[in-house]
């Protein structure tokens, strides 16, 4: 990300860094109603704002719209944390952060998802966080269903639903100046450029034909009759189907 920089008029190489029992004090007088001890625990916590912002760059999100977001859900935290509690509160406020920035992405996303898929998106990825802190490693799709008590189908639907389009003008490899994007690995090859050019060719080669050439090829190749079907057809001899043939074909690859 940018660094020691400004992010939304900031300059985060000045930000500063509350101490846990400054910070319980000014929780304490937050709570009571001091607007400047507010102040000061927001602008005390904007270096955990940025530090959680980081796990969402690579997205094509504009940094400064994900630090201002991630500020809310801090102030969300502060207004809402316990001092009473035994609890740290940068505990309390990441996730607080995570889930506003998580909400601000679901509900700008390039795709238009449904709320019910959404919110059943939200509630897999908690899942996820959850499981992985109990048991220190990735769950599967089964154990997330499970968690949740909904069908497998249903985390992997929510789960799609919810990533991040890609371009198709993405490099996926680059190699001396030769780069491969991710269209080149899903292109459609029938419908390529080369694919069409053939056509024309070939439209052109025949059209170049005798009408009886052009008649021999459309029932051979367009109907799938025998040679025999269509000598006796046209009422000519196979011999000479054969030998109109294989003229005409001769005739296209010269012309393509």
């Amino acid at each position: 990300m940018r660094g020691k920089v400004e992010i939304c008029g900031i300059n985060t190489a000045d930000l500063k860094v509350l101490k846990n029992d400054e910070m319980m004090a000014l929780l304490r007088r937050s709570r009571a109603g001091d607007k400047a001890a507010r102040e000061q625990l927001i602008c005390g916590n904007l270096r955990l704002v940025l530090s959680v912002i980081q796990r969402f760059l690579g997205r094509g999100e504009n940094v400064d719209d994900l630090f201002q977001v991630g500020c809310i859900g801090l102030i969300k935290a502060i207004d809402r944390f316990d001092v009473n509690q035994d609890v740290k509160f940068s505990t309390y406020g990441v996730p607080m952060i995570i889930g506003e920035i998580r909400r601000y992405l679901r509900d700008n996303s390039a795709i238009r998802v449904s709320r019910s898929m959404r919110d059943t998106a939200y509630h897999v990825l908690q899942a996820r966080e959850q499981l992985m802190s109990s048991t220190q490693r990735e769950p599967t799709v089964e154990q997330i269903a499970s968690h949740l008590g909904i069908p497998r189908e249903e985390v992997v639907m929510a789960m799609d639903a919810i990533v991040d389009p890609v371009s198709l003008y993405e490099p996926v490899y680059s190699d001396a100046g030769d780069t491969v994007c991710v269209m080149d690995q899903v292109r459609d090859k029938s419908n390529s450029d080369e694919h069409w050019l053939e056509q024309i060719s070939l439209k052109d080669a025949i059209a170049h034909l005798d009408e009886r050439q052009r008649n021999i090829l459309a029932l051979r190749f367009c109907q799938g009759k025998t040679q025999m079907e269509v000598s006796t057809e046209i009422g000519i001899s196979q011999a000479q189907v054969s030998r109109l043939e294989k003229g005409a074909i001769a005739c296209i690859k010269r012309e393509m």
